[in-house]
């Protein structure tokens, strides 16, 4: 199965904007994003174990120096391919699902890390529930979900993209060992 062309679309545009180093051009020039330290928004991960084991005794440090950009562009977050920092809409901020935002935080952060240790984080060859980096981060994401309590079922729900089809949501949450969505 290829990937849903909306990934791909997505995936091949933030590969031209980290090769030709354009989202510094691009967002000034549409002045789509206002930069804050992470700190000032997302208060208390430097307490989060999961999060110090991600980046050990440098947690606090590095949470400090993460900025975010608040863009408008682009659904949910992510991280910036050309300098590691988070990105994030935030429409999605004051009508997500709490739980779902947090999650993503977490998820994210690994990406943040993966990008500090030079990882490509848009790397070819796979599809998104392939994706090394994308499985590393959930499965942070889903060790988190778990220790909140959540059940199999809603953690897919958490797991389940518009891009994503239901054959790739049983295929991911098979690798994150969560009980995937029954195919009736």
């Amino acid at each position: 199965m290829s990937a849903d062309w909306r990934e791909a679309l997505f995936t091949n545009m933030l590969r031209l904007v980290e090769l030709f180093r354009l989202d510094k051009f691009l967002f000034r020039i549409f002045n789509l994003v206002s930069t804050y330290s992470f700190t000032d928004y997302f208060r208390g991960f430097e307490r989060n174990n999961v999060i110090r084991r991600l980046f050990g005794d440098r947690t606090e440090e590095i949470l400090h120096g993460l900025k975010v950009h608040f863009s408008w562009v682009g659904g949910y977050m992510g991280v910036n391919p050309s300098n590691g920092h988070l990105m994030v809409n935030p429409n999605y901020l004051r009508n997500g699902d709490k739980v779902d935002i947090y999650l993503d935080v977490v998820h994210e952060l690994v990406h943040v890390r993966q990008w500090m240790e030079g990882k490509s984080l848009f790397e070819g060859g796979y599809r998104y529930v392939e994706r090394p980096t994308e499985i590393e981060a959930y499965g942070y994401a889903v060790e988190e979900a778990r220790r909140l309590g959540l059940s199999d079922k809603r953690i897919c729900q958490y797991l389940k993209t518009e891009w994503m089809g239901d054959d790739d949501l049983l295929q991911l949450a098979t690798s994150l060992g969560v009980e995937g969505p029954s195919t009736n």
